[in-house]
């Protein structure tokens, strides 16, 4: 079984010790489980697809040159995807899968083809195959997992995403950018609940293969909010800088969306440690999106000392926040390997816009794609720390099998784990504890 081996989303919490124990009540607590990996990756590969087709449908309206090459990078993840279906379920069900999976990025194109051309029978055509769509999605999975994912309820999850990416495309081709975007982060989600679901089905159908391990704990929900968290920075970051290099219509909109995206963040340490916690976090993380703007219209104007101010006020950034995350971690993830990591985010994304406004296309894509899979690794390091560090927090396992095909965050609740309670845990990897945010802010001073 290689699922896990698709992307190596525990590099982090490798340097850390064995995560993938127990707690002293024998529950499973690790963050690094072949379950976890399991889960992980499904999770980044899917919330991706998410992503890049509403950005590839927004290219295809706008009849941007950039088209072919966003919509190729929706494709190589449509390749991950069914990759990792074919490690599960061989290579003939993995080019099934396949199939079928691509069909519906067709109709997404023909749906944005009869869009653009005001062309309502083409839209109808297009709405009808992504029904048929459904209902052969449906049932593969359902056959797929020996039914532990009901066909009825997956047709359900499937209709969800299919409406979401839609209501996002159509908001923003009339120009109501603000759903447009809050309806993306929205349909980003729901893919992660759906990639929760599947791994459960897996683990559960291929016990010995995933060590009986279960992909549905607190400590693998808390690495997969991280996940998701911290992946979305990535892309809409990306996109954000595309709309300002373009002047776009749509790039407060894009800004304002990556501001909330950091805004789940400080607004879990204020409901924690007070609004004085959640404000010294919001000046440091805010600081290097700004910084990037800063690096945006600096290139706008063909301003080289202004590129290099702003690159060094990254990299003091880069400093300044792996200091605060290994204070917060009580040194569980050392600051020099915050700092690496960090410098080969800003990296990546300086080198997706620098290549975007060069017209390199290729590049930039490339460039956003490995930007979103490189995330995962903070997302993984973070984790294992905060649960090596809260372990009495994270000792139990998760209710069973999801009762729905693609629940999410609603399921979740439902399932007894409150939503509300994991986001309040986020903010261990900015402040670590009370004492820590403190003494952080004295040693500043």
């Amino acid at each position: 079984m290689s699922i896990m081996l698709l992307m190596p989303t525990a590099a982090l919490a490798e340097d850390h010790g064995d995560h993938s124990g127990h707690s002293e009540s024998g529950m499973e607590m690790g963050t690094a489980t072949p379950a976890a990996e399991l889960r992980i990756t499904l999770d980044t590969a899917l919330t991706e697809h998410a992503f890049l087709a509403i950005e590839a449908m927004r290219k295809g309206v706008d009849g941007a040159e950039d088209f072919d090459q966003a919509a190729a990078a929706l494709t190589s993840n449509s390749d991950d995807i069914a990759a990792a279906v074919s490690s599960v379920y061989g290579e003939e069900n993995g080019a099934a899968f396949l199939e079928i999976w691509n069909s519906h990025i067709g109709y997404f194109v023909d749906y944005v083809t009869a869009t653009a051309e005001d062309n309502q029978e083409g839209i109808d055509q297009a709405l009808a195959e992504l029904e048929e769509y459904k209902v052969e999605q449906a049932a593969f999975f359902a056959t797929a997992t020996e039914d532990r994912l009901p066909a009825a309820a997956l047709e359900e999850g499937l209709q969800m995403h299919i409406d979401m990416l839609l209501t996002a495309f159509d908001a923003y081709a009339e120009g109501d950018f603000e759903t447009a975007y809050t309806q993306e982060r929205e349909a980003i989600m729901h893919m992660g609940g759906f990639a929760e679901q599947l791994s459960v089905a897996i683990a559960d159908q291929f016990p010995d293969q995933f060590e009986n391990t279960n992909p549905d704990t607190p400590a693998i929900d808390l690495r997969a909010q991280l996940n998701y968290v911290f992946t979305e920075h990535a892309g809409l970051a990306a996109m954000a800088m595309q709309d300002g290099a373009d002047g776009a219509e749509s790039f407060d909109q894009a800004a304002a969306a990556l501001n909330a995206n950091a805004d789940d963040l400080a607004a879990a340490v204020a409901s924690v440690y007070g609004e004085d916690a959640g404000a010294q976090f919001a000046e440091i993380w805010n600081s290097h999106i700004g910084y990037f703007v800063d690096y945006v219209v600096a290139t706008g104007e063909g301003n080289t000392e202004g590129q290099e101010a702003a690159k060094a006020e990254l990299d003091g950034y880069i400093v300044e926040q792996a200091a605060f995350l290994e204070t917060a971690t009580e040194g569980r993830i050392p600051a020099a390997d915050l700092e690496a990591g960090l410098t080969e985010h800003v990296g990546q994304l300086l080198t997706a816009f620098d290549s975007y406004v060069a017209g390199d296309y290729e590049t930039a894509y490339s460039s956003i794609r490995e930007a979103w899979a490189h995330m995962t690794m903070p997302a993984a390091g973070l984790s294992a720390a905060i649960v090596d560090q809260f372990p009495d927090q994270f000792g139990g396992d998760m209710p069973g099998m999801p009762s729905t095909g693609m629940g999410g965050m609603a399921a979740a609740e439902e399932n007894g784990f409150p939503i509300g309670y994991l986001m309040a845990l986020l903010f261990v990897m900015i402040g670590g504890s009370a004492l820590a945010v403190r003494k952080y802010g004295s040693d500043k001073q």
